[in-house]
């Protein structure tokens, strides 16, 4: 038998190596990455020390914005190192920590996206019941399971990609560890791990946005109903900043996931791994702060209180 080397790290080829892209690839992820940590963060606090803002929508939206902070953790800094000092080495066992939090926590947000349209709906639909039936217990348990199926199937993930053989390269052709960059180093049989993450990723993908299309459809006829302009408007605000970041994230992760290995472009692969690993947790704050009323209020309460508190010390 052929001796087999265990490979011990792996190389991450990157976005390009084109060396005069690399410094300003850089400032432009970190661009991002800051605006990122510092929308989503923000946006926590705020909903942490505005009253007006602890009801269920705002408290599943808090946990959105953590989710987005983390999983764009995971990769973001890697990728902005490698940037910088062209060091895309990375070790066996945070190539598989990054795939854990990676997979995980983009899990955990579509199940999150699919509890905020059912909050909608309770909220547009049955507003009479809307505070019996969107409930602390129920946004807790909504939450909490959430994020036991991200852990669950990142768990699966992690466990069956990382119990194969890689002694084809240690090449990775991608900018993070996801999964069917490192399938393609494999030189096991990675028929079990094709249909899993196939089953996976479609059951994900199909059954939250099966919640969320459904729960669109009764708003949208609710909404037609509405014998009010104003309530109409109000509807169809509060409704669109939510469709606006779903439409993003299931766009690019179906791209990414659901369609078979003989038509994956790598190149094509990455660009929309950016979408949904840097651009989408960026872009979420803002479509939920710029479209949202309350959420505008809360800010400026918030700045006037800073403001006041500077000139009472100086």
């Amino acid at each position: 038998m052929e001796n087999i080397s265990e490979v011990t790290e792996f190389i991450l080829v990157g976005l390009t190596d084109a060396l005069q892209l690399q410094v300003p690839l850089f400032m432009v992820f970190t661009l991002i990455y800051l605006i990122t940590l510092v929308g989503n963060l923000g946006m926590i606090l705020l909903i942490l020390l505005d009253s007006r803002l602890h009801t269920p929508m705002y408290f599943l939206l808090s946990h959105l914005s953590l989710v987005d902070c983390v999983y764009s953790s995971a990769v973001t800094p890697k990728v902005m190192a490698g940037f910088l000092t062209g060091d895309k080495i990375i070790s066996y066992n945070a190539c598989a920590a990054q795939m854990f939090f990676f997979a995980a926590f983009v899990t955990v947000e579509s199940f999150l996206l699919a509890s905020m349209a059912l909050d909608r709906h309770a909220a547009v639909c049955k507003p009479l019941r809307y505070t019996t039936t969107m409930t602390s217990a129920v946004c807790v348990l909504m939450v909490t399971a959430s994020y036991a199926c991200g852990l669950l199937q990142a768990s699966v993930h992690v466990a069956f990609t990382f119990h194969l053989s890689f002694c084809r390269s240690n090449v990775v052709n991608h900018f993070f560890c996801d999964i069917p960059p490192l399938l393609a180093l494999s030189c096991s049989n990675i028929y079990t791990n094709e249909i899993v993450l196939f089953v996976l990723a479609a059951f994900n993908i199909f059954f939250t946005l099966l919640v969320i299309l459904s729960s669109y459809l009764f708003i949208l006829v609710a909404i037609l109903r509405m014998h009010s302009s104003e309530g109409q408007k109000k509807a169809f605000s509060t409704c669109g900043s939510h469709l606006t970041a779903v439409s993003i994230f299931y766009g690019t992760i179906a791209f990414m996931y659901l369609q078979p290995n003989s038509r994956h472009s790598m190149d094509t692969d990455k660009i929309a791994s950016v979408f949904y690993m840097m651009i989408i947790p960026m872009l979420n704050p803002l479509v939920y702060s710029l479209r949202n009323k309350e959420v505008n209020s809360a800010f400026r309460k918030a700045v006037g209180k800073a403001k006041s508190s500077l000139g009472f010390v100086y």
